[in-house]
């Protein structure tokens, strides 16, 4: 007997799918979205994709240009110091939470996360790299106790996630990581909420630059200084 896949199922499907192709860079900013392009890729109808799609633009990832015209979106420096804004206010305060509740297990957790991503960085594997930075935050921030704050950051992590991976210096990232850890470990929350800002804001530059350049950079620090 065949089993009919429920259509909310098979719609996560295609979104979640389509969702990591834009993280990843699979799919790049203007690539536009065809519904029976996709329709035949996920050998799905075109409602689940449709409704994939509107999923999309609501989390930030892709818009209308026109009533016809779907693209990926292409994220400005605005957009950019928006999210690092947010991830600033909400990582550092989930770092401070962490350094004082962290327990013995969570701890050890952390640790091997960054033995993984020490054994990533020297293979220089992208994807998995991502992959355990993703998770070593999503610890942090499990660490923290607080579901409020989870769930404040889950609808922007995707969005957060399209940026960090493009950031290549993963032995500075690794660094920065090792030095988040030891600050949680030492129970000393103004160290940890100083080591999680320092290393969001080096991320924010780091970004800025790939995406906008120099100047883009330089613009930020200046605004910060006025």
């Amino acid at each position: 007997m065949t089993t009919v896949e429920p259509l909310g199922a098979v719609r996560e499907r295609v979104l979640t799918a389509l969702r990591q192709d834009i993280i990843a860079g699979r799919l790049r900013p203007g690539d536009r979205l065809v519904e029976r392009e996709l329709a035949e890729r996920f050998e799905v109808s075109r409602v689940p994709v449709r409704e994939a799609i509107r999923a999309l633009v609501a989390e930030g990832f892709v818009l209308f240009e026109t009533p016809r015209r779907t693209v990926v979106r292409r994220l400005t420096p605005t957009d950019v110091d928006e999210l690092f804004e947010l991830r600033e206010a909400l990582e550092v305060y989930a770092a401070g939470l962490a350094a004082e509740r962290a327990g013995r297990d969570s701890l050890a957790e952390l640790e091997e996360l960054l033995d993984q991503a020490a054994a990533a960085t020297r293979a220089r594997d992208a994807e998995r790299i991502t992959d355990i930075n993703t998770r070593f935050h999503d610890r942090v921030l499990a660490m923290a106790g607080n579901s409020l704050l989870i769930s404040v950051m889950e609808p922007v992590d995707g969005r957060l996630r399209r940026l960090t991976r493009q950031n290549e210096q993963w032995s500075e990232l690794l660094d920065e990581h090792r030095a988040l850890y030891e600050a949680i470990a030492s129970g000393d929350r103004d160290r940890a909420r100083a080591s999680a800002l320092a290393h969001v804001q080096a991320n924010h530059r780091t970004i800025l630059d790939l995406l906008f350049g120099e100047d883009a950079t330089a613009s930020d620090e200046a605004a910060d200084e006025v």
